[in-house]
């Protein structure tokens, strides 16, 4: 028994039709791929610049700058994850799913950060978009948690040193 066109077009999984859903699930893998890749390009650059520069700062006893560089480590990953936003939003309104810029920042905001202070605005048939933008903070905020634990460990050494602690690694 072959499959028709119009079999395959009315089939549904739950009653969500088919072909959306694999629509959907393409969409949403590929955003997920871009911000995934971006984030990890921009969030490795700066973790690894960080830790180069602390040891240089470290063994000359240069505890200030670990300091400095610790907080602008922190502001670019702040960027890292603005940016990531934008990227949603740019790709959002480039499929046409929502016109307001604005309207679509504030949405791939409140769903980049799970907070969901914004109503889903999203076009019916494109709905579970916004998982794929949730599950992508998650992942990039998450990636970022485990990158800020190791920072924190070289800036506590710092402050231990500076402050004539035996033991570096000391609370």
């Amino acid at each position: 028994m072959s499959i028709t066109t119009e079999a395959l077009t009315q089939s549904t999984i739950v009653g969500i039709p088919l072909l959306l859903l694999i629509r959907d699930i393409g969409y949403g893998i590929l955003g997920l791929i871009i911000v995934l890749f971006f984030h990890g390009g921009w969030i490795n650059y700066i973790i690894l610049r960080f830790e180069r520069l602390t040891n240089v700062n470290l063994n000359s006893m240069q505890y200030n700058r670990v300091f400095y560089h610790f907080y602008a480590s922190f502001f670019f990953i702040a960027l890292v994850h603005m940016s990531e936003i934008i990227i949603w939003t740019i790709y959002i309104t480039t499929l046409n799913l929502i016109d307001n810029g604005i309207a679509a920042l504030m949405f791939v905001g409140s769903c980049y950060t799970t907070v969901g202070f914004v109503q889903d605005i999203l076009p019916t048939g494109w709905k579970s978009l916004a998982f794929f933008i949730s599950f992508s903070g998650l992942f990039c905020i998450a990636w970022t948690t485990s990158g800020m634990i190791g920072m924190t460990n070289s800036y506590r050494a710092a402050w231990n040193l500076k402050h004539h602690q035996k033991d570096p690694s000391a609370s």
